[in-house]
């Protein structure tokens, strides 16, 4: 399922138009992003958590020569799902 799915099975299951729909789904993502992004945990309830997690920083190989190379800390987004979703898919 992509995004454009998402929107019609919402806009089928709400009533509403494709459009409305569309601008709520882009508006809530762009919050979970933000916040996100923000260094801040966004948790839906029965759904999950997106939170930004530290990688530190470790050493890798170059494929090609063997090499050890440098891989610096940063930091990723993360998500945990929920109960009820883990449930949902077992």
């Amino acid at each position: 399922m992509n995004k454009a799915d998402l929107i019609d099975q919402v806009a089928e299951r709400t009533g509403q138009t494709k459009v409305a729909v569309a601008a709520t789904v882009e508006a809530a993502m762009d919050a979970i992003v933000d916040a996100v992004a923000n260094s801040e945990a966004v948790t839906l309830s029965g759904f999950g958590t997106f939170e930004p997690r530290e990688r530190k920083e470790r050493t890798g190989r170059n494929p090609r020569t063997g090499e050890a190379v440098p891989i610096p800390a940063r930091t990723v987004p993360s998500f945990r799902p929920g109960n009820a979703f883990k449930s949902a898919v077992e």
